[in-house]
C-alpha cells in the first residue's frame, strides 16, 4: 500500500488546509493567533494522538506527520500504530515533539484528516470483514469530498477494501443516464453500446450498468470486462452472475447496507461497490493530549 502523501494532490491539499486554517500572518508565518498570545515563544512539549471511545482502523498517520512537518520542519513524529493497524482506545497512534506553538497550529488539520480517514477505514473493514468467506471485494465509488479524493480512497485500502476507478478517465462506466441518451435507451442493444465505447477508448477497461436479466443478457454478448448489477434482488443477481461466469466480472450496487452485505456477497458477484464507505462514515473521536511540557 503506497503511502498516500507521496501524491503531488495530498502534498497540495495539506498546504490549502493548513492555509485555510492559518491564513494570517505574522512574519511570514502561518498565524496561530491564541497560541501566539499565550505560548512563550520556544517553549517545546510531547504529545500523544489516540482513538477514543471505540477502536478504529488507522488511516492518515503519514498525513498527520506531513501537517506537523509542514508547519515546523523541527518537528519530531513518531508513527506508533501504522495504517491499516487497529487502535484500541486509549492507544497512542502516533507521538510528537518539538515548537508547542508549531504543534498547537497543527493540531486541528491534522486531526480533521485523520478522523475521517480513520473513519473511512473504520467502515470499510466492517464490510470487508462481513463478507470475507466469499471472497467479495468491497469498492469505493467516485461519492468522496471534493478535494479529499486521494485521502478517501487511501483509507479505503487501509480498511482491506479495492479502489473503484480514481476517475472519469480511467474506465468506461456506461450508467443509466448514459444509457437513456444510447440509440433511445433501448435495452436490447446495450452490446453496440459497450463495442462504441470500447473502439472509442480501446486500453480502458469497459463497465455497463444493468438493472434486469434481459439487460444482462444483451450487455453480455459484447463481453464488458464489468458488468453492474444495480438494485437487483439477491435472486437476479444470483442469475446474472451464472450468466456472467467465465466472461466478465459483476459489481453489486445500490444501497448495500453493513446488514445485507453477507447475503449480497453469497449470491457470487465479483465486488461489491459502496458509496458510504467515503460519504457517511461516521468520524472517529480522535484527541491530541501532552504527555510532556
Amino acid at each position: 500500500m503506497k503511502d498516500v502523501m507521496k501524491s503531488a494532490a495530498a502534498k497540495a491539499a495539506v498546504r490549502f488546509a493548513l492555509d485555510e486554517d492559518l491564513a494570517g500572518r505574522a512574519g511570514g508565518r502561518r498565524l496561530d493567533a491564541t497560541s501566539e498570545a499565550l505560548v512563550p515563544p520556544g517553549r517545546t512539549a510531547t504529545g500523544v494522538i489516540f482513538a477514543k471511545g471505540a477502536p478504529c482502523t488507522v488511516s492518515g498517520t503519514t498525513v498527520a506527520k506531513a501537517v506537523f512537518r509542514e508547519v515546523s520542519k523541527s518537528t519530531r513524529v513518531e508513527i506508533l500504530l501504522p495504517d491499516g493497524s487497529t487502535a484500541d482506545p486509549g492507544r497512542p497512534i502516533l507521538s510528537f515533539t518539538g515548537d508547542a506553538r508549531a504543534i498547537l497550529a497543527a493540531e486541528r488539520t491534522a486531526l480533521n484528516f485523520m478522523q475521517r480517514m480513520c473513519a473511512t477505514a473504520t467502515l470499510t473493514r466492517k464490510f470487508v470483514d462481513a463478507v470475507r468467506k466469499y471472497g467479495t471485494q468491497i469498492l469505493d465509488t467516485r461519492k468522496t469530498t471534493p478535494g479529499l479524493r486521494v485521502f478517501e480512497k487511501y483509507a479505503v485500502l487501509c480498511g482491506g477494501g479495492s479502489n473503484h476507478r480514481m476517475g472519469m478517465y480511467d474506465r468506461i462506466l456506461m450508467k443509466d443516464n448514459h444509457r437513456r441518451l444510447w440509440n433511445g435507451g433501448d435495452p436490447d442493444t446495450l452490446d453496440l453500446a459497450v463495442e462504441a465505447a470500447r473502439k472509442k477508448f480501446p486500453r480502458l477497461a469497459v463497465e455497463i450498468e444493468v438493472e434486469s436479466l434481459r439487460e444482462c443478457k444483451s450487455a453480455l454478448r459484447a463481453k464488458p470486462e464489468w458488468i453492474m448489477l444495480d438494485n437487483m434482488s439477491p435472486q437476479d443477481m444470483k442469475k446474472c452472475v451464472a450468466m456472467c461466469k467465465g466472461i466478465c466480472k459483476t459489481e453489486a450496487s445500490g444501497g448495500i447496507t453493513l446488514e445485507r452485505a453477507a447475503k449480497v456477497a453469497a449470491t457470487g458477484v465479483t465486488a461489491i461497490s459502496l458509496g458510504c464507505l467515503t460519504h457517511s462514515a461516521p468520524a472517529v473521536d480522535l484527541s491530541l493530549e501532552w504527555s510532556a511540557v
